[in-house]
């Protein structure tokens, strides 16, 4: 044990930051007409799931407005690496009790004060799942929850005391060296008293503490933020402003992109992914990211339940998909086949995991599996894809992975398509979807635990298929205690293979880092989570 941690900052990526040089068009610094400051950005979104409450957001159209509206004890850098925000400090002498002291001056945008219930009450509201079934999960680690998350005495937490005004103390379940951070994710950010009042209402216009503050949430159309005029922390706007808007058609917000109605996207539609790097009314950034696209198959559907059939049928599917085939054809390079369930960009990533040529192509071997599946329980019927068409690119892979299993496993596929994510998201949260679906996962802090324990660990708020395994969950608790890296990357490989073998999930690629601009925007930088950092978007 070490005999103090102060936890002040964390260097977290081993990987320079992805600070890029446009290609194609633009014309650098000297394009546009505004002084840096001048301009409202505006950029492509998509409409939230649900009310934009920290604790139950965890999806991408409600996270890029959380992200920007609130602020955490810490904060992260492009590159990944990570600094103290509203945190002075936070120590521990065993990584097992945390002592988090606030600095002194932080307000929330109705000028109340931000104190330490404003994290302790969060907390314990996130920690109930009827508050925050996305996000409950996150609090599990603290003293005072069951396995789901659920508090196991009454409303609040035992883990979690105030000490004083600016100074509270976390106690975990088990000794945790990372747990510092963990808290620059969404579910960890304060709440000032109103939200209490009206949770619903409070997450429909947001009282704040972070760069900018809601305006207007026009649902289905767009969300406007305004500078916070009152925040002093790590991500000052060099902007006046951000407007998301929400676009159904990944098309359309390219084409508004090349004649400078949008100002930035993080999204290139299959029509561009050829030409975008070359297109001269663009600015074009790409670089190897860091999230990942995956399949999700439930362990609730026939022929797929926990045993020896569902695990001979997911390795199945797995071998008949040609992951070098889709991400050349579909993507022109821009996806790399996945190796393992998150990306080799984190600094724990191990390129040694047993198992992990299930994810290699070989429709013979697909073939001989599902064949020993169906002398367990013959198969019938249609498998069934599903997805959301307002993704860029989601119905060209998927309409390519079904087809390459129709005919590598000789058997009925189809893709099964759904209008909006928010309409995806919502059956997938209510177990109301009963067929196979695209999932995927945007990293919340830069470690390979991160892809795997809210997705994958029992009752996690990301696990959509609702996967349960205890020796893997005991590899999650080891890995989370360890306090040398090194023994932390073994320990996270062997809860890997034990996914390989299991497969909740089937691992397809990761996604380039990508953003377009439009001519005249300056100050792009796309983050460590595969995002434009928008407070630096200028033009």
């Amino acid at each position: 044990m070490q005999s103090k941690r102060m936890f002040k900052y964390v260097a977290a990526l081993s990987i320079a930051a992805l600070a890029f040089t446009a290609c194609g068009g633009g014309e650098g610094e000297e394009a546009g007409g505004t002084a840096e400051g001048e301009a409202v950005i505006h950029a492509h979104g998509t409409e939230p799931q649900n009310p934009l409450i920290p604790t139950n957001t965890n999806e991408v159209g409600g996270g890029h407005i959380v992200d920007q509206i609130f602020a955490g004890l810490v904060s992260y850098n492009t590159d990944g690496s990570t600094e103290l925000e509203v945190a002075e400090s936070i120590e521990s002498e065993d990584n097992l009790t945390w002592t988090i002291t606030l600095k002194d001056g932080w307000t929330f945008s109705d000028g109340s004060p931000v104190t330490a219930n404003s994290f302790v009450d969060a907390w314990n509201y996130g920690a109930d799942p009827e508050n925050a079934q996305l996000s409950a999960y996150f609090f599990n680690p603290i003293e005072g929850t069951d396995q789901e998350g659920n508090s196991t005495e009454g409303d609040t937490l035992s883990g979690l005391e105030v000490i004083d005004d600016l100074t509270f103390e976390v106690t975990l379940k088990e000794p945790a060296a990372d747990f510092p951070d963990r808290l620059g994710y969404s579910a960890y950010f304060p709440l000032p008293e109103v939200a209490f009042e009206d949770m619903e209402a409070f997450g429909e216009k947001p009282i704040s503490n972070g760069p900018y503050v809601l305006e207007e949430w026009n649902h289905d159309v767009e969300a406007v933020l305004s500078k916070n005029p009152d925040y002093e922390g790590n991500r000052t706007p060099e902007n006046d402003g951000l407007v998301f808007k929400f676009y159904t058609d990944p098309d359309a917000a390219y084409t508004d992109i090349q004649s400078g109605v949008l100002d930035i996207t993080y999204q290139v539609p299959p029509s561009a992914i050829s030409t975008f790097q070359d297109d001269a009314s663009v600015q074009a950034f790409a670089e190897p990211g860091s999230v990942n696209a995956t399949i999700t198959i439930p362990n609730y559907l026939e022929h797929f339940e926990d045993g020896e059939e569902g695990q001979l049928r997911r390795a199945a599917i797995s071998k008949a998909i040609d992951r070098e085939a889709i991400t050349s054809t579909i993507f022109d390079d821009t996806r790399t086949p996945s190796t393992d369930f998150s990306s080799p960009l984190m600094p724990d990533y191990s390129e040694d995991i047993e198992g992990a040529e299930v994810l290699e192509f070989d429709a013979e071997e697909a073939q001989e599996l599902w064949a020993q599946a169906d002398e367990i329980n013959e198969f019938t019927g249609t498998f069934e894809l599903s997805y959301n068409a307002d993704g860029a690119g989601n119905r060209e892979w998927v309409e390519a992975v079904t087809n390459q299993l129709r005919e590598n496993l000789e058997i009925d596929v189809e893709p099964n398509a759904f209008a909006t994510f928010a309409e995806f998201r919502e059956l997938i949260t209510n177990r109301e979807i009963d067929t196979a679906f695209r999932t995927g996962w945007q990293p919340d802090y830069p470690s390979v635990y991160n892809y795997i324990a809210p997705v994958f660990g029992t009752g996690a708020g990301a696990n959509d298929g609702d996967y349960s395994n205890p020796d893997f969950d005991e590899l999650l608790s080891q890995a989370a205690s360890a306090e040398d890296d090194g023994q932390r990357a073994e320990i996270l490989a062997d809860a890997q293979a034990i996914l390989m073998e299991d497969l909740p999930a089937i691992p397809l690629w990761n996604q380039d880092a990508v953003a377009i601009a439009a001519e005249g925007v300056e100050g792009v930088q796309v983050n460590w989570q595969n995002q434009p950092d928008y407070y630096l978007v200028t033009k």
